[in-house]
Order: structure tokens, then C-alpha cells, then sequence
């Protein structure tokens, strides 16, 4: 790491934190030419591959944006959308993998959005799994409300 006062290229770290739910790491450097101390900051990269075969930064934005679209009208509030892209970012970064297809990030969000709301689940469903007819709805409600059974007999009586 280059000192950004003196350009040496060798530092010390002095101390080291993490930062944004250990999204990051925050580091205190000291160059050991003139003495002075910065910080940087050290973030993983995470790269979505689109169709075409070009990469981009992932970003929470983008995955806000997308299902804001399927919420319009329903009761979902701007902080459920951001707990649901921590949630599909934090799910996507388990993997492991430095580049996911955009494909991948789509059924990430699925699930997410399924627990959030029924019908913005549905909406998006049918944007992204390209539902044709009528069946792909019912066949698509039928597994909703099957799981929603479910979690009913499952739920102890009180």
C-alpha cells in the first residue's frame, strides 16, 4: 500500500476493523518513512454477469428498484425493500463466488419476496419466470398456498 503523503509503497497496519456487517474492513496504516498515518478501506468485489456476457458492480439499488416495481400499490415499505437486498446480497456473497450470473440474483430474490408479499411475489414471478398463461399463475398459487398450509399445521394451537 502506497503512503498517499510520501507515495512509499510499504505501510504498517496499525490497527484493523470491520465495517458494514463485515462487508468491509477498515485498516489504520502508519508509513514507516514519514511517519504518517491513513486509513483504507478493503471491500470484496462482487461482479453480475448479464445475458450478453457484460459484468457490473452488484448493487442493492438495482435490486430495490426491480421489486419496487412488483410492490407498487401493495404495503411494503422502502426499509422492507432494503432488508430484502441486505438479504439477497448477504445470500448471493455466502456462495462465495466473486462473479454470479444475473440469473442467480433473480432466484435470490424470489424467496425473499415470497416471505415479504404474496402478490409482489407473484408479479415478479411472472416477469422473471416468463409465465405465458393462466396455468403458470395457478400452478405458481397453488405452491403459495400449499406452503401457506402448511406453516398453518405446523403453528401450534394457543
Amino acid at each position: 500500500m502506497y503512503c498517499p503523503f510520501c507515495r512509499n509503497p510499504n505501510s504498517r497496519v496499525v490497527d484493523s476493523r470491520l465495517q458494514d456487517d463485515g462487508g468491509a474492513i477498515r485498516r489504520r496504516r502508519q508509513c514507516p518513512e514519514c511517519g504518517r498515518r491513513f486509513t483504507t478501506v478493503e471491500t470484496t468485489s462482487l461482479t453480475v454477469v448479464k445475458r450478453s456476457g457484460v459484468g457490473e458492480p452488484f448493487s442493492r439499488m438495482k435490486i430495490i428498484n426491480g421489486v419496487r416495481k412488483a410492490c407498487q400499490g401493495r404495503p411494503v415499505t422502502d426499509d422492507d425493500l432494503a432488508l430484502l437486498a441486505q438479504e439477497v446480497e448477504e445470500s448471493i456473497r455466502a456462495l462465495g463466488s466473486a462473479e454470479i450470473q444475473a440469473h442467480e440474483v433473480g432466484l435470490a430474490i424470489l424467496g425473499p419476496l415470497r416471505k415479504l408479499d404474496q402478490v409482489a411475489y407473484l408479479r415478479f414471478a411472472s416477469v422473471y419466470q416468463d409465465f405465458e398463461s393462466l396455468e403458470d399463475f395457478e400452478a405458481a398459487i397453488s405452491v403459495l398456498r400449499a406452503e401457506q398450509a402448511e406453516a398453518a399445521a405446523a403453528k401450534p394451537e394457543g
